[in-house]
């Protein structure tokens, strides 16, 4: 089994007198640092084809200062493990507690709120995956839900406005209607990175792999970036199925930043932040799916280069779109 990661460590690092800005009721008060690394066949994975890449899970509330100092700490950690991206999860700065609160907060992209987290990438010295922020509408009564790829330099280098909105009526849960203040995207969005080709995408639209395919093989995504808010009963149901199965029929590498625990009395989120590779391993998770915390993995470019060579579903794709039918 060439593409099979054995020799399977995580190295767990607890900061258990870390806490958030503010003492919030839900909030967890454990910051965990997790690192995964593996080894294929018997050569490490850390070799000079690799970057290292971290996925952040938090809890994010109505409170913008109290989401980006939680931020800004994550950075550093992401930093004092030597990554060079660190992406977060939809909402990142802020979720609403009562209905209209993210269209009342929302901002262009050259707005006070997103140049704050484009300085927090120039002093740290790292790219942000910032996934799902509330960008100003074209009225005042909608807004985009907009994923912004960040340099180190803080320059905002792409952004995707998430195209699939979340209006779901959840099996034992509540109805969720995103298209009541959210303005749907029309554009599929990659952009080059040091860790590589990156494709952007935003939490429900996981559930449409055609997205993705596009993303592969129009866009020659290397990496996809998931940032998401996942219910509780659609991540235990679907979540690591769904991002696993985009991983593998896409042969890239899946980044999936997770809110996790709960944001007020009326909303929760699944967590279980995840870094999956492109035989559909993970590689990267926080051991407690509700922690606030980062996961670290190391993107291995003769990884992708080896799985798409033995098995090289791109040649068949190409071949399909030729003759004017689908692969199977």
């Amino acid at each position: 089994m060439p593409f099979c990661l054995h020799n399977y460590r995580f190295f767990v690092k607890l900061n258990s007198n870390r806490t958030l800005p503010c003492p919030i009721r839900h909030a967890r008060f454990t910051s965990l640092t997790v690192q995964s690394r593996a080894t294929i066949s018997s050569e490490p994975a850390m070799a000079s084809n690799s970057v290292r890449v971290a996925a952040a899970q938090m809890t994010s509330i109505n409170d913008l200062a109290a989401n980006f100092a939680t931020c800004s700490r994550l950075v550093k950690e992401a930093v004092a493990e030597g990554a060079k991206l660190v992406c977060f999860p939809e909402s990142f700065s802020f979720i609403a507690d009562k209905d209209g609160e993210s269209v009342n907060i929302a901002e262009p992209l050259d707005g006070p709120i997103m140049q704050q987290y484009c300085s927090l990438a120039r002093e740290s010295g790292i790219w942000l995956s910032l996934g799902g922020f509330q960008e100003r509408g074209s009225d005042d009564a909608h807004l985009r839900n907009t994923h912004v790829i960040i340099d180190d330099c803080g320059s905002i280098r792409s952004s995707y406005s998430k195209i699939h909105l979340f209006d779901v009526d959840v099996p034992g849960g509540r109805v969720y209607k995103e298209s009541s203040f959210t303005e749907p995207g029309k554009d599929i969005v990659s952009v080059d990175s040091p860790v590589g080709r990156l494709g952007l995408s935003v939490c429900y639209d996981l559930r449409f792999p055609e997205l993705y395919q596009q993303l592969r093989f129009q866009h020659e995504a290397q990496i996809l970036l998931v940032p998401s808010a996942f219910t509780k009963i659609t991540g235990q149901a679907h979540w690591e199925i769904l991002l696993r199965a985009r991983a593998i029929e896409t042969q890239c590498y899946v980044i999936a930043a997770a809110q996790a625990g709960n944001h007020n009395d009326k909303r929760e989120s699944y967590g279980d932040t995840l870094i999956i590779d492109p035989w559909g391993t993970v590689v990267g998770r926080l051991p407690d799916r509700i922690s606030t915390g980062i996961a670290v993995a190391d993107i291995d470019f003769s990884l992708i280069d080896s799985v798409r060579a033995k098995i090289p579903i791109a040649k068949v794709t190409l071949s399909c779109s030729i003759l004017g039918y689908e692969a199977d």
